[in-house]
């Protein structure tokens, strides 16, 4: 797989998560006020580990490149935290908040991975 393949293939990956996220925060309990401000975090966040990856994907240079894989991967380390602390502290959909952790963690050992690699290369 070259590396437009691989990006292609990332970008849907992260894609498909990010609906399967926004259709998980739609089933969330809006009155609670612990869940309208992880609401609002993980919609930032989440949302934000697809449109850096997109602009890493759009840069003209490593560097930027990099720059913006870095941005995509703290979004979806913070992901990770919200969606956490949502499991573990409300009675919520747990096993959909499972799924959703395990993907999001995949996403970010990739995203990880990549920008180990390209500063391995420098």
């Amino acid at each position: 797989m070259d590396n437009k393949e691989f990006s292609d293939e990332m970008k849907v990956r992260i894609y498909k998560w990010i609906l399967r996220l926004i259709k998980f925060i739609d089933t969330l309990p809006k009155n609670d006020p612990v869940c309208r401000v992880t609401i609002d975090q993980l919609i930032r966040c989440g949302t934000s580990v697809g449109a850096n990856y997109v602009e890493a994907i759009g840069s003209g240079t490593k560097k930027g490149f990099a720059q913006f894989v870095e941005y995509s991967l703290k979004s979806g380390n913070e992901s990770k935290f919200w969606l956490a602390l949502l499991r573990d502290s409300r009675s919520i959909n747990k096993e959909e908040a499972n799924i959703l952790l395990k993907e999001i963690d995949e996403l970010t050992k990739i995203l990880g991975s990549s920008l180990g690699t390209m500063r391995n290369k420098k």
